[in-house]
């Protein structure tokens, strides 16, 4: 389950308004369904709201109740067991109406444990978490502690299951007790008040002081303190770090969607990548530890997914053709279950948006086990992949809210690059990677500012069509991958990325009038075969795009990028293509930062 949670408990607060505004901060992680328990310790008082849809329709639902209350939790979700419904919409609550669970995560044995313990209770939902606080709801009536009945809970939940529980008890309606395996939760420290939150942006209103919540860990929250257990019921201590972000870098300012805002950043983004890790003195300063066992390495291996994973594409020419280090670039999904054959010497790279990828993770959990050296490149501190790596170098992307990946994207290959240029010999290379990045700042800069022209060709290819293909050759076939994912996963066109020359091979037989077919050309090498290829689809009918650096540029070519490193290329060429994806999306009347089945953090399996 991809879905957000937030939690407030405070002295002489309104806490309903302040978990709206979290939620609104975290629809991009589910938005199916939505819901809130507050609680008011003086009064006496306590209400539960839930509404199907988006969070605005909960809080227009909100606006006609009396919802006050010092303490609260709320939910948005994203389904995986049972339909969209207010009746399957967090939080869930016990027969008894005492205990209120919102919950992210999977309980894979949750069947088993209906069957076993709760044969005799009524259900409302198809939700494990209804299960969840079901068994809460039985322990305490057993005579168990609310810490002794999440704790029983907990002690019943199979290996593989993932949670991240936000409980209340109406007997103590100050008082959250929290818990996590495998799905992130972080605790938000105020001066007479305490959250907690899936993801720190939705807090930040609130504070900037988070503790860090580990697998298999317990808390219990008040207004005033926060007390921490390890997973066998000793108390424990954490200091809070603190989370250096302005809060309006989350907010949308003057953009219509967040995606649009992300895609304008990326100049500032590579900027602030070589600020951190370059100087124009040619060093670079990404710490000597890891450029030591990048060094000793034979073999490096990427693990991503989705975009990361295309990122890591590009990634693995900068190693090979720059360093000369053999480089494989894995799905993350895939090797966690099927582990190839490994090197001598094996380092391995993670990238991650969220630093919370589930799949991920379990190859970092099995990378440790075997005694690997690993580094997570993520744009979020403290994060998990963060935090259970070896090394950790942050993409200083700032928030990225629009569920398609965009500057992440960019800044995961320039990381790549700058650490690909770190154990090169940079003097058989000739060329200053400061300089080549800043020259790309600029470049991206111009295309943004070109936006308008990319507009007009998304409303004449893409906006009416069923289908479209991203053709180009070596790194340019990488860009088409991902083009391709950004606009299926915004726009819902079936839009597919090719190595130009397997049209030939299959592909072309799906090629008719007016299909759209988008050519990437940065690479002079195979410039003319990539031409050659774009011809045969305009002989069976195409419409024909070229996306072209410069150089490479001949009469009659589309959009012209200027020319930087060839290996630098992606960092230029995809932003068109992210471009084109907005603006399909826009057209069509869809919802840019929310496409349909998707959510931003993958955090089960």
């Amino acid at each position: 389950m991809y879905c957000g949670i937030v939690g407030f408990t405070g002295l002489n607060y309104q806490s309903a308004p302040i978990l709206l505004k979290g939620l609104e901060k975290l629809e991009y992680r589910g938005y199916d369904s939505a819901g809130l328990f507050v609680a008011d310790q003086a009064l006496g008082t306590d209400q539960l709201v839930k509404e199907k849809g988006r969070v605005a329709q909960l809080e227009a639902l909100v606006g006609t109740k009396n919802v006050t209350g010092t303490s609260g939790i709320a939910h948005t979700r994203w389904a995986t067991h049972g339909v969209p419904s207010i009746d399957n919409a967090h939080p869930h609550l016990s027969a008894d109406g005492r205990f209120y669970l919102v919950h992210n995560g999977v309980i894979e044995n949750y069947l088993e444990l209906k069957q076993e313990y709760l044969a005799d209770v009524t259900f409302h939902s198809d939700t494990d978490t209804e299960v969840a606080v079901q068994l809460i709801g039985k322990f305490a009536d057993d005579g168990m502690s609310t810490f002794d009945a999440l704790r029983k809970l907990i002690s019943l939940l199979d290996t593989n299951s993932a949670y991240g529980f936000l409980l209340m008890d109406r007997n103590e309606p100050d008082r959250m007790y929290v818990a996590k395996q495998k799905s992130p939760l972080l605790i938000g420290v105020g001066e007479d008040f305490n959250v907690v939150t899936s993801d720190a942006v939705a807090m930040l209103d609130q504070t900037h002081d988070f503790i860090e919540l580990h697998d298999g860990e317990i808390a219990i929250i008040d207004p005033d303190k926060v007390q921490l257990f390890d997973a066998d019921g000793n108390e424990t201590a954490r200091e809070p770090f603190h989370l250096d972000i302005d809060s309006s870098e989350t907010d949308k300012g003057t953009y219509p969607f967040y995606m649009l805002k992300e895609i304008d950043e990326q100049p500032i983004v590579i900027r602030h990548l070589i600020e951190k890790y370059l100087d124009n003195e040619g060093g670079v300063h990404v710490g000597q530890a890891i450029l030591n066992d990048l060094k000793a390495a034979d073999r490096l291996y990427i693990v991503a997914a989705g975009t990361s994973y295309h990122a890591g594409l590009v990634g693995k020419r900068l190693f090979e053709q720059w360093a000369g280090v053999p480089t494989e670039v894995h799905l993350s999904s895939e090797f966690a279950y099927e582990q190839p054959l490994l090197s001598e010497k094996p380092f391995f790279i993670f990238l991650t948006q969220s630093g919370e990828t589930a799949d991920s993770r379990e190859v970092l959990q099995n990378v440790n086990a075997q005694g690997f050296k690993s580094l997570t490149l993520t744009n979020v501190e403290k994060s998990t992949l963060w935090r259970e790596a070896t090394y950790a170098l942050p993409l200083l992307a700032g928030p990225e809210i629009a569920v398609a990946s965009t500057k992440a994207y960019v800044a995961q290959v320039a990381l790549q690059a700058i650490l690909a240029y770190a154990i090169a010999d940079r003097a058989t290379l000739g060329f200053d990677l400061e300089q080549d990045l800043s020259k790309i700042a600029v470049g991206i800069q111009g295309i943004v500012d070109d936006k308008e022209t990319l507009q007009q060709v998304a409303n004449q290819y893409l906006v009416e069509s069923r289908n479209a293909f991203f053709i180009g050759r070596g790194v340019d076939s990488t860009v088409s991958l991902e083009a391709a994912l950004k606009l299926k996963e915004i726009s819902y066109v079936q839009a597919e990325g090719f190595a130009a020359g397997e049209l030939k091979h299959g592909t072309l037989a799906l090629i008719e009038d007016g299909t759209p077919v988008i050519a990437l050309i940065t690479q002079a090498k195979t410039a003319g075969l990539v031409r050659g290829n774009l011809a045969e689809t305009q002989a069976r009918g195409s419409r024909a795009y070229t996306i072209v650096t410069q150089s490479l540029a001949k009469e009659g070519d589309d959009f012209i990028l200027p020319d930087v490193n060839e290996l630098l290329s992606p960092l230029l060429s995809v932003v068109p293509t992210q471009l084109l994806a907005y603006y399909t999306s826009l057209g069509r009347g869809l919802d840019v930062d929310r496409p349909r089945n998707l959510a931003k953090s993958v955090t089960v399996q």
